[in-house]
């Protein structure tokens, strides 16, 4: 069959949540297409495993273009030969100075990020949604989406007004007591308020994050929502698949043009097509299919069928720096075979795992967290922190001897802005991301007063008394903390907004998710955020998807 209802195009976050409320009813026919493999490996259901995905195919390993931003490095590529006075040739390694990058690894399998993130549940601030309706994107306040978080969620500890105890998704409480994390909330409390739920009435304060898992395995998008979709008929999953673009019929999407396997394949849609892409897949599939920027589209012969110049603007990403310090603990986790300790606790560890889904391997890794403010003077927070039982520099990817503790500071509502593009008509070749961090100067004074804030938690008992810092930086010097984010900051996997929802002329979709000047198609995921939210974005693609299903069901009938 090649022929269906409703195509979505990313089986992550997103798609798994259209995937199931679209084929609630019988009469309608669904696929669900996926460029990576099945979530079958115990990497992602497993929770503290999932440190070791960015570096599998369960996950695209992008990085930025050189951010103007970030500190020089020297990078080496390929050897030249040279020719000694002798006569005889010399390779000699060719290195230049460059910009640093970013690394940017997101999702390539079912359950998309969900299935290899760090399971935290945020879902952002009030004042974040109400926000967009401010902007003129009618129905998106926070009265208006609460229900669907409400209604995606089975919350297993908190039951009132903001959570739900009959959704898909089933959020816990974390299932090993970790002695650390309870020190650095006990730490953060002596500066800020305690806050049991960030999620609730006030997300400001500090505590331990709640997670989407369920009996201490990972609960991702695929596990929650697609899982119980899949034996339905009206439901086909295809993954292994590669989307080049969407073919159009006088400005009505009707097909998607893709491979499985390696197999051409042309897949018809009856209704909708539904692009779940991300912030890098949907708007460079939008662009390979000739929506777009005109002239950068031209420049990549690419015939332009509607003039759409908002397509992979907006872009926004949560800017982080992170603290690592070197703790000989038991209780903290180490890369295999770089701590004895860790080593030999492992095994015993991952039996209690097996036997009755406790202990260490259970845990997120990020557990304990915080949202403050920069300035007592600001409406709303605009700092995160992540504390983290194991160290962790440039995304788990540096070898470090030994166990220790990190913690995150992340800027929350960033002001600059950057781009995703195409590099070539071939959908196998990366994107060209540009966040372009730090290039607004804001940015870099923010995370200046964060990086304080997080020192003063870190000095502070009883956390104090572990103070062997790998990067120890002058607190009091301005220059040396801008030179150490600059050197070391990255993302902390929050790409959102290059399909803006608006009515401006950058808007890409209506506040339906319709993209502008097409039939037939919309986009429902994170890239339709107009402005980054405060906090982590999984709940709220997910919330994302759950108000789209019911938009989607509503222009059916």
């Amino acid at each position: 069959m090649s022929e269906f209802d409703y195509i979505i195009v990313g089986g992550g976050s997103a798609g798994c949540v259209l995937a199931n409320r679209l084929t609630e009813n019988p009469n309608v026919s669904v696929c669900l297409l996926e460029t990576g493999p099945p979530d079958k490996t115990p990497l992602i259901h497993v929770p503290a495993m999932f440190a070791f995905l960015p570096e599998t195919e369960y996950s695209y390993r992008y990085e930025t273009v050189p951010q103007k931003g970030f500190n020089e490095v020297t990078v080496t590529e390929g050897a030249a030969n040279a020719v000694d006075s002798l006569g005889g040739s010399h390779p000699i390694p060719q290195s230049y100075q460059e910009k640093r990058k970013g690394f940017q690894p997101r999702g390539r399998t079912l359950g998309g990020s969900s299935s290899v993130n760090g399971m935290v549940y945020i879902r952002g601030h009030k004042w974040d949604y109400d926000h967009w309706a401010a902007l003129g994107n009618d129905g998106w306040s926070y009265e208006d989406i609460l229900p669907y978080f409400v209604k995606s969620e089975h919350n297993e500890a908190l039951d009132d007004q903001y959570h739900g105890q009959d959704g898909p998704l089933n959020v816990a409480q974390l299932r090993h007591d970790n002695p650390f994390t309870r020190y650095f909330v006990e730490a953060g409390s002596k500066h800020y308020k305690a806050n049991d739920d960030f999620n609730g009435a006030d997300q400001e304060g500090v505590g331990t994050y709640q997670v989407t898992q369920k009996n201490g395995k990972r609960h991702s998008a695929a596990v929650a929502y697609l899982n119980p979709a899949k034996k339905r008929k009206n439901l086909t999953i295809l993954t292994d698949t590669v989307v080049n673009k969407i073919n159009f019929k006088n400005l009505t999407a009707v097909s998607v043009e893709c491979t499985t396997k390696n197999k051409p394949n042309e897949l018809h849609a009856k209704k909708e097509i539904l692009l779940c892409g991300g912030a890098y897949g949907s708007p460079t599939i939008l662009q390979r299919s000739g929506i777009g920027n005109e002239s950068f589209l031209q420049s990549h012969n690419i015939e332009c069928l509607l003039d759409l110049k908002g397509v992979g603007e907006n872009l926004q990403d949560h800017i982080d720096y992170i603290t690592s310090h070197r703790v000989d603990s038991w209780e903290l986790f180490a890369k295999p075979f770089k701590s004895l300790k860790f080593t030999m606790r492992a095994p015993f560890e991952l039996i209690k795992f097996v036997l009755a889904s406790k202990g260490m391997w259970t845990s997120n890794l990020a557990e304990g967290g915080a949202f403050i403010k920069s300035d007592e003077n600001l409406e709303v927070p605009d700092l995160q922190l992540h504390f983290t039982v194991g160290m962790v520099e440039d995304h788990g990817r540096t070898e470090m001897w030994g166990n220790g503790f990190s913690c995150h500071v992340c800027l929350l509502r960033p002001k600059s802005v950057g781009t995703v593009k195409i590099a070539s008509k071939n959908p196998d070749d990366d994107p060209l991301i540009d966040p372009n961090y730090l290039s607004n100067d804001e940015d870099m004074k923010v995370m200046i007063k964060g990086y304080r804030k997080m020192m003063e938690i870190m000095n502070t008992e009883p956390l104090a008394q572990f103070d062997n810092v790998r990067n120890p930086i002058n607190i009091d010097d301005d220059k040396a903390i801008e030179s150490a984010i600059r050197a070391r900051s990255d993302t902390i996997y929050h790409p959102v907004g290059t399909c803006k929802m608006g009515n401006d002329g950058m808007a890409v979709v209506d506040s339906n998710l319709k993209v502008r000047g097409v039939k037939n198609l919309r986009v429902v995921d994170a890239s339709i955020m107009p402005t980054l939210i405060g906090g982590n974005t999984n709940a709220p693609a997910i919330m994302i998807a759950e108000k789209a299903a019911d938009l989607i069901k509503q222009d059916a009938t």
